[in-house]
């Protein structure tokens, strides 16, 4: 069973509240996700292909992550998904911004990264497949194509590159 920590509306924890992997969240609370966009130094992006027995299966992904573990701080969080879904060990990552939806908080960071671009792995029943694209290709790809355009939006917005 996994546990995750309960969050208001403000991003604050709620003390003593347990939500449970799969058990419905309730009104007004939320759960926390961490989601990492990797940036290759020559300006390329990673995406990973969803395995196609998960909900968006076979859709791109321009990111890693997932679900906080109870008591696990957004970095961490991100840091562990990071390593997790792509073998990339990253101290260094650059928050992005938040976005709230229905139930979740998501925290999106950056992370850049020199090492071997034919050095991601892949993460059994997560990811089938990885490709490295320029900032233009991600840009570029459609909604069926990609499973969320956030990581899209938060390109857009820094037309000078940071991102």
């Amino acid at each position: 069973m996994e546990l995750w920590d309960a969050y208001d509306e403000n991003f604050r924890r709620v003390e003593g509240v347990s939500l449970v992997r799969g058990e419905p969240i309730p009104a007004g609370a939320y759960h926390l996700v961490c989601d990492v966009l990797v940036r290759h130094t020559d300006g390329s992006y990673l995406l990973m292909r969803r395995d196609p027995r998960k909900h968006y299966g076979g859709l791109w992904e321009a990111t890693a992550g997932g679900s906080a573990l109870q008591g696990e701080a957004p970095l961490d969080c991100a840091r562990r998904e990071l390593r997790e879904e792509t073998g990339i060990r990253a101290e260094e990552l650059q928050e992005l911004g938040r976005v709230r939806s229905a139930d979740t908080h998501y925290v999106e960071f950056l992370c850049v990264t020199n090492g071997p671009k034919d050095g991601v792995t892949l993460q059994e029943g997560e990811t089938v497949a990885y490709r490295w694209v320029s900032r233009e290709e991600f840009l570029s790809l459609r909604e069926e194509e990609l499973v969320t355009k956030r990581m899209q939006g938060f390109l857009k917005e820094k037309e000078n590159g940071d991102v």
